[in-house]
């Protein structure tokens, strides 16, 4: 492993990452298998024919320092250079804000374990033996001596972030560490043996800070086991001490460990009224679904409110969702009525068949024993989205008048396929034929082309405005497809998003040209005067696109 500096530059990091990328694309060897070493995904395939990218060559020289990404290299970095300048307080505020993410830190940071740990090594003074910070670190040694020395602290918050000693515990980032999670379980079960109330909790600082946060929205200790640090073993020993798994948060976010939930469940958990059903449906695993559904889920059970509620029932939004045959299946299996209709009269087979999902709706026809009779815009809208071109243009052209006809939900089912990773066909397709391309909807009621760069499907993203998509589309966060790009490429929402490729296709057609940042931010540019943040590769991108010669 390669050893960084005392001050470490990241400027020059940055550097090398492109000095990297330039020899790889060069064929240099060295280069290569630097790559192949430091990326097993990128070794499995041929490198020689892999587009390697600035990202991968940072992800290299991550790697080669011991960190598992860029973003906790940056972070680490960045955190070391801020000691210089500080005093104690400050330096351990940036430590707590490595450990804890946004919802008990404050603002909108994730957490960065791996940075934090690295910190720690480097710098082990930070480590003082603060009674709070030993729960953070899962340092059982401190936390016997501070219980043997004042029993009553185990129930006070304390520390820069007024943390009770199990909510410390239980949300701190470390628990994702193999090195750390026993050590914070052996820590937890110390305080609940001491007396600590299983049900501490503070109030979530997301968007916030300690100060102003919002004591109506309280975030438990169980949350930070079940449903953020998604620990079966943490979340075993909360319950067994007592805690109220109805906390209002830990069965909702528990759904991407099912064995989680299924201790919650056991332990007296309601999935009425949670929400938790029509989550699961949000989630491609569908062992979430039937986990909840075996434990006295109802399969018709009613949404709560909006968006759930525009699609009538559980069917109605796992169609909407565009979820598997599995899900249907098992909803229907627990009793879910196939003839629910949507607030427009939709049955459920009409709705699949109008998001392209035929195998569901031949399924859904036969549990309700009858079949939805079509119109010839039903018809044409379900041949176009499960991209059936032929039959989508004879009906074309029998009807000239479709797409005039379609209603505005209909025509919003443009954008709500292009929010999902299995649609781009469909879109094709739909574009082809005339569908207004600008047309808002989906969550977040925007554009076709913002929920192709909000998935980072570059292709996608090219092909719309090659057919007249602008930039300038807005969305219901008040912002455009530029704004799109900066959280996405920033928080990397989807797995194997081409943000980059997004960016190189918004500047081929009408974005507006770059500058750098006046403050010298890697992560920022100004565009028509307007300050974003990218990642840095997008702005690699921006930046490079402005100072390219016009065609």
């Amino acid at each position: 492993m390669k050893r960084l500096p005392a001050r470490p530059d990241l400027g020059q990091l940055k550097k090398q990452a492109k000095d990297l990328l330039a020899r790889s694309r060069q064929g240099a060897p060295e280069a290569l298998e630097r790559f192949r070493q430091a990326l097993p995904a990128v070794a499995a395939g041929n490198l020689a024919n892999t587009a390697l990218r600035l990202h991968d060559a940072q992800s290299c020289i991550a790697r080669e320092h011991g960190f598992p990404s860029w973003s906790a290299l940056k972070v680490f970095v960045e955190a070391r250079n801020a000691m210089a300048g500080a005093n104690a307080a400050e330096t351990t505020l940036n430590l707590w804000r490595l450990l804890y993410a946004s919802d008990i830190a404050g603002g909108e940071n994730r957490a960065h374990p791996a940075a934090a740990v690295r910190l720690i090594e480097e710098t082990p003074e930070l480590v003082t033996g603060d009674p709070y910070l030993a729960c953070a670190l899962g340092d059982e040694a401190v936390l016997k001596r501070e219980t043997a020395r004042d029993p009553g602290w185990v129930n006070r918050a304390g520390g820069p972030l007024a943390l009770p000693p199990l909510v410390a515990v239980a949300h701190s980032s470390l628990m994702r560490l193999p090195a750390y999670r026993d050590r914070l379980h052996a820590s937890a079960r110390l305080l609940l043996e001491a007396g600590a109330d299983p049900n501490q909790a503070v109030a979530n600082r997301w968007m916030a800070s300690v100060e102003t946060a919002d004591p109506s929205n309280p975030l438990s200790a169980l949350y930070g086991a079940a449903g953020q640090n998604h620990d079966p073993v943490l979340t075993q020993l909360f319950l067994d001490h007592g805690a109220n798994p109805n906390d209002g948060e830990s069965l909702y976010h528990s759904l991407d460990n099912p064995a989680c939930t299924e201790l919650l469940l056991k332990a007296g958990a309601r999935v009425m009224g949670s929400n938790a059903l029509y989550r699961a449906l949000d989630l491609e695993d569908v062992a979430p679904l039937r986990v909840l559904l075996a434990h006295g889920g109802n399969a018709n059970e009613p949404p709560l409110g909006p968006p759930t509620s525009d699609w009538g029932s559980l069917l109605g939004w796992a169609i909407r969702r565009r979820r598997s045959l599995a899900h249907i299946e098992a909803l229907l299996a627990a009793g879910a009525d196939p003839s629910a209709k949507t607030p427009r009269g939709e049955t459920t087979e009409l709705l699949a068949l109008k998001f392209g999902l035929p195998d569901a709706a031949r399924l859904l026809r036969e549990a309700a024993g009858g079949k939805s009779d079509l119109t010839p815009e039903d018809a044409f809208i379900a041949a176009c989205t499960r991209a059936d071109e032929p039959a989508a243009r004879s009906l074309l052209a029998a009807h000239p008048g479709l797409i005039a006809a379609l209603t505005e939900p209909d025509l919003k089912l443009l954008p709500e396929i292009a929010a999902s990773p299995t649609g781009d066909d469909a879109v094709r397709l739909m574009v082809s034929l005339g569908w207004p391309i600008g047309v808002r909807g989906g969550d977040w009621n925007a554009s076709a082309l913002n929920h192709a760069v909000m998935r980072g499907d570059a292709p996608l993203t090219r092909f719309l405005l090659e057919h007249g998509a602008q930039w300038t589309e807005e969305h219901a966060f008040g912002d455009n497809v530029l704004g799109t790009l900066s959280w996405a490429s920033w928080n990397a929402p989807h797995e194997g998003g081409d943000w980059a490729g997004c960016a190189e296709a918004l500047m081929a057609h009408g974005l507006p040209p770059a500058a750098p940042d006046p403050g010298g931010s890697d992560t920022r540019v100004l565009i028509r005067g307007g300050r974003g943040r990218f990642s840095a590769e997008v702005v690699e991108v921006l930046l490079a696109g402005s100072r390219s010669p016009p065609p």
